[in-house]
């Protein structure tokens, strides 16, 4: 991927306000107007040294520290504002990316997340968004504030004396020199920060989601061990990144107070010459100090902003990572009723990870509308992989897959994926309620209709021994479900959808027998007038399939029924035999 600079990683993060011009127009005229109010007292502060104090007037005293108080009142509420809106833009241009980055994630293929570890994945939409966060909604503020006070002061500081602002603008080049210097190693190190934080978001998300397997074999301490290093990792990588922005800040602040200290000695010396009167000695050392402030604030943000540029660097290869399996711009459209007729020409595949070692080799296969196809064969034989090809999860390499008689490369892929209802073997629910797992098929099902799915599937029956009944929610990845009664909801899940094309990954495995055979009676029904593939692993599951392909290293080795293939193929007798046990 094309690497970004710092200007444009920002112009895309800044442009991300666009949307929120009001908001933004208001938090300026809410910084303007706090910044000129500090910069008016400066003046304040003059006229009550010359005018209160050195011409010793008491009342003229007490007018201009009320006159000071009321500016301050204004800067203050100005501040209210500006804070406000500022963080709120933070807080929503954080959202939208959020949004954006998972909308696009969605659209993925399972090649990303083959290659991706979901843990970095999630890093990235918590440490990277909160440090984007933090640089719109307070960063942005304090750099602008901070820009228009310098331009106020100095603008002020001329007024004043010309001479001594004269000294003062020779300072600003080396001021700035630091940031020029340390500003591009601060946004390296900031971005391998990341990194490493990532890389311990995914290690936490790997052994947590596994405790059950980290516990059973007593890894805890090895565990916590790798943990530790993986913190040490990230502590190196911040290491380097606190070092160079302390020394930017700490090189600005000193050269920033020796050069205020030079010009305050500079502007006592016109004073006791009676060149600049006590008042607009002190006016300008008020500017002076403002100005000052305000280059240190901007370098402070300067390295909020290389490390927003790290964080930002790698959303943005989030957000531009292309999918490998894309929707033609001029889809061909299905019809409304779609047959379910598969044809598989002369398919060869191979994952993209796997270094182009095959899987599928020279399939040919073609399903009529209605059939049902079991499919068996050895571990490693390719049959999960067809399933995956069939829902263009990937594309092929070599030859082409139709539906219906059109190839599925160039179908809407949304489309395409709405023909199939899929169970696969580890049975999918979501830490939602029993009946959005119902219906995450087609959520505008009604109460009654994910009811009678859930009846036929045979999953009403402990569904309502629950106290909630159907507004149960079952925990992350259906913690509060055994094994069969997952493989149930699956299955109302797939009778709801009714879909024209079943792809069944060994529906009934976690099943007990009594339960087998009424989810196979359910299956039974649900397969009626719909093109059904089995991958199977129990003789009692494909006995009764119209036709049994056998499978073995990626290559379709025989089909034919169960008794054919128990007298013509020695694999199939073989795994009929040691597998297939019913």
């Amino acid at each position: 991927m094309k690497k970004h600079t710092t200007k444009t990683l920002m112009a895309w993060l800044f442009g991300q306000l666009k949307p929120y011009k009001l908001q933004v127009a208001w938090a300026m005229l809410a910084l303007i107007v706090g910044a000129m109010s500090w910069l008016v007292l400066g003046q304040g502060v003059k006229y009550v040294v010359d005018q209160g104090f050195v011409a010793n007037n008491a009342q003229r005293l007490n007018e201009l520290v009320l006159l000071v108080l009321g500016i301050g009142l204004i800067g203050s509420v100005a501040t209210y504002f500006r804070f406000y809106y500022m963080i709120w833009l933070g807080e929503r241009v954080s959202a939208d990316i959020r949004q954006n980055v998972y909308s696009h994630l969605l659209t993925l293929s399972p090649a990303f997340f083959a290659e991706t570890r979901t843990g970095e994945v999630i890093s990235r939409f918590t440490s990277d968004t909160t440090v984007l966060q933090s640089v719109v909604g307070m960063g942005l503020s304090m750099a602008l504030r901070a820009t228009v006070t310098f331009i106020g002061s100095l603008i002020l500081m001329m007024l004043t004396s010309p001479m001594l602002t004269l000294y003062v603008l020779i300072a600003v080049p080396i001021v700035l020199l630091p940031i020029r210097i340390f500003g591009a190693k601060v946004r390296i190190y900031a971005r391998n920060s990341q990194d490493r934080v990532a890389d311990v978001g995914a290690y936490i998300d790997e052994s947590l989601h596994e405790i059950q397997t980290v516990q059973a074999y007593t890894h805890e301490s090895i565990d916590k061990q790798r943990f530790f290093s993986r913190i040490d990792g990230v502590m190196d990588a911040a290491r380097k990144r606190i070092q160079f922005r302390a020394l930017m800040i700490a090189t600005i602040m000193g050269i920033s107070l020796f050069a205020i200290t030079l010009v305050a000695w500079l502007g006592a010396q016109l004073v006791l010459n009676s060149e600049l009167t006590a008042g607009e000695l002190t006016a300008f050392m008020f500017y002076a100090v403002m100005a000052g402030g305000s280059v240190a604030t901007i370098s402070e943000v300067i390295g909020e902003i290389q490390k927003a540029a790290g964080a930002s660097e790698r959303l943005m290869e989030l957000l531009h990572t292309k999918s490998t399996v894309q929707t033609q711009d001029k889809p061909v459209l299905l019809p409304q009723k779609v047959k379910g007729e598969l044809s598989l020409n002369h398919i060869s595949f191979y994952y993209p990870v796997a270094d182009h070692v095959p899987v599928l080799k020279d399939i040919t296969l073609h399903i009529k509308s209605g059939e049902r196809i079991a499919l068996v064969g050895p571990s490693g034989a390719g049959k999960s992989t067809l399933f995956q090809l069939l829902l263009r999860f990937y594309d092929v390499q070599e030859g082409d897959i139709n539906l219906d008689g059109q190839p599925i490369a160039q179908l809407d892929i949304q489309q395409l994926r709405q023909q199939f209802a899929l169970v696969s073997q580890e049975s999918v629910i979501f830490a939602c309620s029993v009946f959005d797992n119902i219906a995450y098929g087609r959520p505008s099902a009604s109460y009654e209709a994910v009811i009678a799915a859930a009846k036929a599937a045979r999953a009403d029956e402990f569904v309502c021994e629950f106290s909630e009944a159907y507004d149960t929610q079952l925990g992350e990845r259906g913690v509060r479900l055994s094994g069969g009664q997952k493989q149930r909801i699956a299955i109302a899940r797939a009778i709801l959808a009714d879909r024209p094309v079943l792809l069944l990954d060994e529906a009934t495995s976690a099943l007990d027998a009594g339960n087998e055979v009424k989810v196979k009676q359910a299956l039974d029904e649900l397969m009626k007038d719909k093109t059904t593939i089995i991958i199977a692993h129990r003789l009692s599951t494909v006995i009764n399939a119209d036709r049994i392909i056998v499978m073995d290293k990626g290559r379709i080795i025989a089909s034919g029924t169960h008794q054919e293939l128990m007298v013509a193929n020695p694999l199939y007798r073989e795994l009929a035999e040691l597998q297939l046990i019913s």
